[in-house]
């Protein structure tokens, strides 16, 4: 990949993905600039990515080939303005601001800007993320590939219809806090058994992870994974009897649900 990328803001997401391009050889740390208003911020980046830094959206977009929007929904239109002078003809723009629609990213750039949303998680620190994304009006096929490329750099990507953002949100966007308070829900259990917390907390994290990469396996479903550890009159049928009277499928989908609504309503807010 010979394209150079600006990132608007290089907070937490923009540094995952930062370190993600270049461990995965997608980008080299002289195609990379990120601008960022902290200088602390900045000389952390440029120290452990070797990346160009500046404290100006303007010199920092200036050539760009791609340019990441990982700010604030709140300075958006601020951001669009400055990217409105220095955008060259050319630049795709990647937003990873939550709740911004493309109608709102369109409107604040020049005519014809070829724009895509996205919506990542925060896993994408760890190389485990999940990221949805859905292209804007002017948006080719080489661009949602592109886009693609960057992102499974930290992670797995899906396209989808804008429409579906919200539910995206309420699922991998918000999961991972659905996930944390089950792998402590399974500690404390532990802990009530007489396992020490540090031992019942290892054990249920890892418990997680590694069921969630069998569920991953190709052909794997989540059912016959749950079918395999149960056994006829054994200890998981007697745990799985008690989450059902405990109402955890209706209660993960209610969460699931609420999460799409407030991301519904806080889109609107933004418009």
């Amino acid at each position: 990949m010979t394209e150079t990328i600006a990132f608007m803001g290089a907070g937490n997401m923009a540094g995952a993905l930062i370190e993600g391009l270049i461990r995965a050889g997608v980008a080299s740390p002289g195609d990379i600039v990120a601008s960022e208003p902290r200088d602390e911020r900045r000389a952390e980046l440029e120290a452990a990515h070797g990346i160009r830094t500046s404290a100006d959206n303007v010199e920092a977009v200036a050539g760009a080939d791609v340019v990441v929007l990982s700010v604030k929904p709140q300075i958006i239109d601020d951001v669009l303005a400055d990217l409105s002078e220095a955008l060259t003809p050319d630049a795709l723009v990647i937003s990873i601001a939550a709740g911004v629609p493309l109608a709102r990213l369109e409107a604040g750039l020049p005519p014809e800007t070829r724009v895509i949303r996205t919506m990542p998680n925060t896993p994408a620190l760890v190389g485990a993320g999940a990221t949805a994304l859905a292209g804007g009006t002017h948006a080719t096929g080489d661009d949602l590939a592109l886009a693609r490329k960057l992102f499974d750099a930290v992670g797995i990507t899906f396209v989808v219809g804008e429409g579906l953002i919200d539910a995206v949100s309420g699922l991998s966007g918000s999961g991972p806090a659905f996930v944390y308070l089950f792998i402590e829900a399974l500690s404390d259990g532990g802990v009530e058994m007489g396992l020490p917390r540090a031992t019942a907390l290892a054990l249920a994290a890892q418990t997680v992870r590694g069921a969630g990469a069998m569920a991953l396996a190709p052909g794997a479903h989540p059912a016959q994974l749950k079918d395999q550890v149960t056994s006829p009159g054994g200890t998981t049928i007697a745990g799985v009897h008690a989450l059902e009277r405990g109402g955890l499928r209706a209660a993960v989908m209610d969460a699931v649900k609420a999460a799409t609504e407030r991301s519904r309503e806080l889109g609107g807010a933004t418009r």
